[in-house]
């Protein structure tokens, strides 16, 4: 695992938590999604015309990320309305590496080396090791951890599918062009539809925060496909997954959550992890 990789995919981690915690901290967590959304869809759309095209052996794949990130992004509206940021956010992420290592080896044929399985399950133990011994004192209303559980699955579902159509696009950075402005049309119309009064105030009240929050889930992304192109995907989601010990401090800095003992061995297991993904 090359180093700029790692480095990178960590940044990616940050910016992940940050886009997150902005979410978490919205009075509309589903007109807050969407206008991050349509940030990034902007984004998108200036940016392409200057882009290689992509290979079209990608599209099936990049048809398929944009229905199940319609999912992650409904799921990630239903954690965050039940669940604290520092609960719900480890279980939607920390579940998701295992998954895709799992899954990486029997749909595509990825082969890990010994101190890479390693270095995932750490990160894995790390992450949501802390949440389930907090949940025993501060449970998640039931909706929150089915949801937040749910979610995983389809992060890990996501994450293969991008995994392999940014290999097949041929230019990873036009696939997350394309996948961005795909994903917030339906996420828009449906809003609009739904609450279209609410959410033409809502752009211009939050747009300053809404700017920020765009940006950061799109460069998240945009890292984490080149990296997919780079490295194993299931090294790949690991790392980037460390934003759960990120968005916990977060949470306990910026929106006064309890953070907890365990977290503090469980950021020293994510950081062992990781250093022996680059062993």
């Amino acid at each position: 695992m090359p180093v700029e990789v790692t480095l990178l995919v960590l940044l990616a981690a940050l910016m992940h938590a940050s886009w997150n915690a902005l979410v978490k901290a919205s009075s509309s967590k589903f007109l807050d999604v969407v206008a991050i959304n349509l940030v990034s869809a902007t984004i998108a759309a200036a940016t392409l015309p200057f882009l290689p095209a992509i290979d079209r052996a990608c599209w099936p794949w990049l048809a398929a990320s944009v229905l199940l990130h319609q999912l992650y992004f409904a799921a990630v509206v239903g954690a965050y309305r039940f669940g604290d940021l520092s609960q719900a956010y480890p279980i939607m992420r920390g579940c998701a590496p295992m998954l895709v290592a799992v899954m990486g080896v029997l749909l595509l044929g990825e082969q890990l080396a010994a101190t890479m399985w390693a270095g995932v399950a750490l990160i894995v133990l790390g992450i949501i090791g802390p949440a389930l011994i907090a949940a025993r004192g501060i449970r998640l209303p039931g909706r929150g951890t089915t949801v937040a559980a749910v979610n995983a699955v389809v992060i890990a579902c996501y994450t293969l599918v991008d995994g392999v159509g940014a290999r097949a696009s041929g230019n990873s950075a036009g696939y997350g062009m394309w996948l961005f402005l795909l994903i917030a049309a339906p996420m828009t119309a449906f809003a609009v539809v739904w609450r279209g009064r609410e959410l033409a105030g809502y752009l211009r009240e939050r747009w300053m925060l809404a700017a920020p929050g765009g940006t950061l889930l799109m460069g998240s992304y945009l890292i984490a496909l080149w990296a997919m192109t780079q490295a194993p995907v299931a090294v790949v989601a690991a790392l980037r997954e460390t934003s759960v010990i990120l968005a916990a401090i977060i949470g306990t800095v910026f929106l006064k959550e309890r953070f907890g003992g365990w977290r503090i061995p469980g950021a020293a297991l994510v950081a062992i992890g990781i250093a022996a993904l680059n062993l």
